[in-house]
């Protein structure tokens, strides 16, 4: 039989994997190694080499759009359609086989599927049905709850009591949704994987049935399977099934939303006779690139093991950048990308990933200022996210009590029992009398136009923005929009939310007052600041991001930057409590993820990666002097290449005048041993100062805080 065609395109390890006798088998695929080449190439000689019919075999990816590629390369390999193969994510898959065994599942032929919103609103009256305040027991908390007990496999009636109050009202919640659900026929999309699990478990005929039909199982990112996930793999494989897991540790970064990677970890116990096979050649990276990743990678723990290499050469250097703050890393960003695009690269091949959202919006400004077309990938733009705008309707409201849009957003944003009902009332008034939302909402009030409990949440709204803005009335703009968030509830509704995505809107409205702060008021302007400062936010969002179509710079998270590539990539804000994150010293086991993440986003770059910190940084509102993150320390330091490097050797005076090739002038009369003033930092003696102009910055040895590099531009020194 010519098989050429299967294993010629693959290297030898490649061809280990796609080629071995049916029966267990791991293969940690390292980044950019072609694992979805040798998944596809696997199904292919299953077909035609081991005669297994397309019918037994089961291909589960984590997107539609992976599972379509890996049908239409199969059958392209193969030169005939790969009918009666099962290949969908784990949701689609549990779809299917629900629709078939819908009796056994106990549910209607029809049933449909609930999305988020849907389960959100069902929850919303769940908690009313409970006569429970919604802005106590959010429904996004009640959300985030049932479906993680779901992902773990447990129902309402399985979780222990514990004698804690807040989980028995959730637990309550849980049981009340699980009730509506099954009366209405309806189900999510956590209870398509909870429901097959328990079909196929209870059912043994079924059971059975499926474990002889599907006699080869093929998982794609494997490290990124939940428990549940993990147990209806195993239940399907039983002991005579054959597992062929893809997936790599290192690149396990999911953890806050369920995946668990001990389920690679424990394949080997779990699954008899586990053959592993480690793919290892990359054909992304250059040789400097791969062998920082592997170095900052084998400070974790427990690892699997594998070294990526390449036979395409070193390549240039890893830059490391040690910018003065938080702008001075922007321009210096942007200044790199058009001399990217100056030597003829494309913009479009560029991306600057960062650790959290909230570090998109300096970026942002920079690159609208250099005219540097760019699109947020997987996101919106700093002034476009709902969290910004929620806290800019309440900013909108205490200059204009007739923004009706305003009003509209942020009656009931975080919930305080003001209902759709309510609000169409006061809409209908508003119409009918053309007047404002807010005169309206008073009118209803004063002519008992509301329930007795409607009018007392609408006018205990009112009564908020009529504080606020009296609260705020002689603060200054960034201290106006800090009073808001705790007044209004906004910060502390996301963060109570104990979900990753409440955690980066909290983080994204702190940084909101980073930005104000950092807003230049033109005091010629008419405007307020505060009024100005809303014209700005409408004016960025207004502006909008480059089409996807369009040779624009891609900024993303790092967790969406998985499974991306790119020739040049800019890994920013590489500070300790930044990246890794703060949460992550705080919490067992997510410092390891955290360096994967960093492992992740190393791995993405081609041609050259750019490494940046800030010795000072404005972020979520506050002033931060950080220490550089401890992954550029385990880096190589032949590996780096310091694009400014610090001067932290003492030399006499008029040496590091003359070095600095700075002139007194520049240092605002703060020469070297003068005493100065930090209102944060305390009193101290200048040691040193470079640069010049806007990058003038001194090295001040404080009393209590010791030595410390500062921009004079924004340390505000008093000399003493």
């Amino acid at each position: 039989m010519d098989v050429s065609a299967i294993l010629d395109p693959l290297n030898d390890e490649q061809r280990e994997a796609t080629s071995a006798p049916p029966g267990n088998i791991l293969v940690l695929a390292g980044a950019g190694s072609g694992k979805t080449r040798v998944l596809v190439h696997r199904i292919a000689w299953l077909i035609q080499v081991e005669n297994v019919s397309a019918y037994g075999i089961l291909a589960v990816t984590f997107t539609n759009k992976a599972a379509q590629e890996m049908r239409q390369r199969t059958e392209s390999l193969l030169g005939i359609p790969a009918a009666g193969m099962w290949v969908g994510t784990f949701h689609g898959i549990c779809h299917r086989l629900l629709r078939q065994h819908w009796q056994e599942a106990g549910l209607p032929q029809s049933f449909q599927i609930l999305d988020s919103q849907d389960q959100q609103r069902m929850i919303k009256r769940i908690l009313k049905s409970l006569e429970l305040d919604e802005s106590k027991w959010p429904a996004k908390q009640a959300l985030w709850f049932i479906n993680g007990r779901k992902e773990e496999g447990v129902r309402a009636e399985h979780i222990p009591d514990n004698g804690d109050p807040v989980n028995r009202q959730l637990v309550r919640i849980y049981s009340a949704y699980q009730q509506t659900c099954m009366r209405l026929g309806v189900v999510d999309f956590a209870e398509l994987l909870l429901r097959t699990l328990e079909i196929l478990r209870d059912n043994e005929q079924l059971l059975t049935h499926y474990q002889n039909r599907f006699r080869h199982l093929l998982v794609d990112e494997f490290q990124d399977t939940n428990t549940i996930q993990y147990a209806l793999l195993r239940l399907l494989a039983g002991k005579h099934g054959s597992t062929f897991a893809v997936g790599d540790d290192d690149q396990s970064i999911y953890g806050w939303r369920g995946a668990r990677i001990e389920n690679i970890q424990q394949f080997s116990k779990d699954f008899a006779n586990t053959q592993i096979v480690r793919l290892e050649q990359n054909y992304r990276s250059s040789g400097n690139i791969l062998n920082a990743a592997n170095a900052l990678i084998d400070n974790n723990q427990g690892r699997l093991g594998k070294n990526l290499w390449t036979n395409s050469g070193n390549g240039a250097l890893l830059d490391l950048y040690a910018a003065y703050n938080e702008q001075d890393e922007a321009r210096f960003v942007a200044d790199r990308i058009q001399q990217w695009v100056n030597e003829g690269g494309k913009r479009t091949e560029v991306a600057v990933l960062y650790r959290s959202n909230a570090q998109s919006r300096i970026f942002e400004e920079t690159f609208i200022a250099a005219t540097i077309p760019y699109r947020v990938y997987g996101g919106l733009r700093f002034f476009e996210r709902a969290e910004i705008k929620d806290a800019l309707g309440y900013l909108r409201l205490c200059v204009n009590r007739n923004d009706d849009a305003s009003f509209e957003r942020v009656v009931n944003q975080p919930p305080r029992g003001i209902g759709e009902r309510t609000v169409e009332l006061i809409r209908q008034h508003a119409n009918a009398h053309s007047v404002s939302y807010w005169q309206a909402a008073t009118a209803c009030i004063e002519t008992q136009q509301l329930s007795s409990r409607a009018a007392t949440m609408v006018g205990g709204f009112l009564e908020l923005i009529e504080k606020l803005t009296k609260n705020i009335l002689d603060l200054q703009l960034y201290e106006q929009i800090d009073q808001l968030l705790h007044i209004s509830g906004l910060l502390d509704h996301h963060r109570n939310d104990k979900s990753e995505k409440a955690q980066s809107r909290k983080e994204n409205l702190e940084e909101l007052v980073s930005a104000a702060r950092a807003y230049e008021h033109n005091t010629e302007d008419e405007l307020s600041p505060l009024e100005a400062f809303l014209a700005h936010a409408a004016l960025e969002a207004g502006d909008g991001q480059a089409d996807a179509w369009e040779d624009c710079v891609q900024m993303m998270t790092l967790h969406s930057a998985k499974g991306l590539e790119f020739k040049l990539v800019f890994l920013c804000g590489l500070e300790e409590g930044l990246f890794p994150h703060q949460m992550s010293v705080e919490e067992p086991g997510r410092m390891e993820e955290e360096r994967r993440l960093c492992y992740v986003g190393i791995t993405r770059a081609e041609q050259q990666l750019v490494l940046s910190y800030a010795e000072s940084r404005r972020l979520y509102g506050k002033e931060n002097y950080s220490m550089p993150s401890r992954f550029i320390g385990e880096l190589p330091r032949d590996l780096l290449q310091e694009i400014r490097p610090q001067i932290m050797v003492k030399q006499s005076v008029p040496a590091t005048f003359q070095a600095s090739h700075a002139s007194p002038e520049d240092f605002n009369g703060i020469d070297i041993g003068r005493r100065v003033l930090h209102t944060k930092f305390g009193e101290g003696v200048v040691l040193n100062c470079e640069g010049r102009g806007s990058h003038a910055r001194v090295q001040v040895n404080f009393e209590s805080a010791g030595s410390k590099w500062l921009v004079l531009a924004y340390a505000n020194l008093q000399p003493l």
